[in-house]
């Protein structure tokens, strides 16, 4: 396998690389993740079933296209592929260290400059993603509340019905999503769209952002969603503020943008987030 993946890197790069040592990384719970590395080469693997190669598609494509903005560093994608049992994607290993102010006022900065007009018209994104497992759809769309409330809210209920968790009619309460939204027609920014700490890290020099589910959408998903599971330092939220000033109206709209998170995590991993969602769609609709 290692040789596999080797061949393609020196086919995409027209190097000499050889897999002299790997090193298996922990933190991740989809992917198996190595750092691969020669005396004059480094790269970071993501490995998984074959069958798992379009999820490794989705992220390049992801990947490819917050690097195009030119606001924000990204891991650089070298190659994905199969071998003869495994999906793999490859991309530039960066080292990372401690979280520190500097960066996160940088983060800042950079995020108001990637969520910046970019002249997309719509919303939605050439390739279907996945935030975690779950696969994300994003046919395009021209109102945003109907993408959010259908291609988000009304996604994730249906995925959880036919696991046997009903939250309520889900009809009637896609349409009271697209209500709390149908004033709410914002400009289609490019988003991260798994915007949390865990998918943050930092260099001596710059913030990196990794393991995207990009497509344009409203910003203010990515700042609600790096609110939920651990608010980032308020460093972040200063520096973003200043550059791109948030709606007065976004902490109306954050609970239910988080909603969308709460119920991918209520189907991925059950649990108390099946009672957090049932608690949020409460809340919010009745």
């Amino acid at each position: 396998m290692w040789q596999a993946i080797a061949e393609h890197i020196n086919s995409e790069l027209d190097s000499d690389f050889k897999v002299v040592s790997k090193q298996q990384l922990s933190g991740g719970d989809i992917n198996l993740a190595y750092h691969i590395f020669d005396d004059q080469h480094d790269f970071f693997i993501k490995l998984n079933e074959k069958e798992e190669l379009e999820q490794f598609i989705a992220e390049a494509m992801s990947l490819q296209t917050i690097e195009h903005r030119h606001a924000i560093r990204v891991p650089k994608v070298i190659c994905y592929g199969q071998t003869l049992d495994k999906a793999f994607l490859v991309l530039e290993y960066i080292p990372l260290i401690e979280e520190h102010d500097a960066g996160w006022d940088a983060l800042g900065q950079a995020m108001a400059r990637m969520h910046a007009d970019s002249g997309q018209a719509m919303y939605g994104f050439d390739w279907d993603t996945c935030v975690g497992r779950t696969s994300q759809p994003n046919k395009w769309h021209g109102n945003w509340s109907s993408f959010f409330s259908e291609q988000r809210f009304g996604w994730l209920l249906q995925l959880l019905q036919e696991q046997g968790f009903g939250f309520g009619k889900i009809d009637a309460l896609v349409e009271q999503c697209r209500q709390r939204l149908n004033h709410h027609q914002p400009t289609p920014s490019l988003v991260h769209g798994d915007f949390w700490r865990g998918n943050v890290g930092f260099t001596a020099d710059e913030p990196v952002v990794f393991d995207p589910a990009s497509y344009y959408g409203d910003r203010e998903v990515d700042i609600a969603f790096s609110e939920l599971f651990g608010r980032f330092p308020e460093h972040f939220y200063h520096q973003y503020q200043q550059a791109a000033p948030l709606d007065a109206n976004y902490q109306e709209r954050k609970p239910l943008y988080n909603l969308y998170h709460v119920l991918n995590h209520a189907y991925l991993f059950r649990g108390s987030y099946l009672v957090q969602a049932q608690d949020m769609v409460k809340q919010l609709f009745y």
